[in-house]
């Protein structure tokens, strides 16, 4: 069987007066991630993992942060034509591991969503996508609640 690893990793910064949304579902909170598109930094991850194991460079050379049609872009869109690319290749997948590093809000009660939700968008089962939360114990830009990260690795198979 042909494989392939992946492997994706996003930073946002967090303001106020933005809306936060994380593996495509809007959580409540004070703050929001900034960014060209939503700025969901899970997704994001996700595109650069699927993206980087078949060596199809990076999310920004797909969808550049200063091509105007992009300008608050749901990252599901930007997931979904990410798959496309996948499949196209002749690729699916095989599972994902993801960990998104935030300290508010709680992450946990709303896994499962997330796991629904792109599942859907990349056509496989929930149980094929791990998601898990951490924070950074209030240290750094992270445990501050200044910024928002996500990793994500993914296999593909043919």
């Amino acid at each position: 069987m042909d494989i392939r690893i992946g492997f994706g990793v996003d930073v946002h910064q967090l303001v106020a007066d933005r809306k936060l949304f994380i593996g495509g579902k809007e959580l409540p909170s004070d703050l929001g991630a900034l960014g060209h598109s939503d700025a969901d930094v899970l997704l994001h991850a996700i595109c650069d993992a699927l993206l980087g194991a078949l060596n199809l460079r990076d999310i920004g050379f797909h969808f550049s942060d200063t091509d105007p049609q992009y300008k608050g872009i749901d990252s599901k869109v930007l997931l979904e034509r990410t798959y496309a690319l996948i499949r196209e290749k002749g690729y699916t997948i095989g599972n994902m591991d993801c960990t998104v590093i935030a300290e508010h809000p709680k992450l946990n009660p709303h896994i499962p969503d997330m796991q629904r939700i792109i599942a859907s968008l990349l056509a496989c089962e929930t149980d094929q996508i791990s998601i898990k939360a951490t924070t950074h114990e209030q240290v750094d830009s992270f445990g501050e609640r200044r910024a928002i990260k996500a990793y994500a690795v993914c296999l593909l198979k043919k």
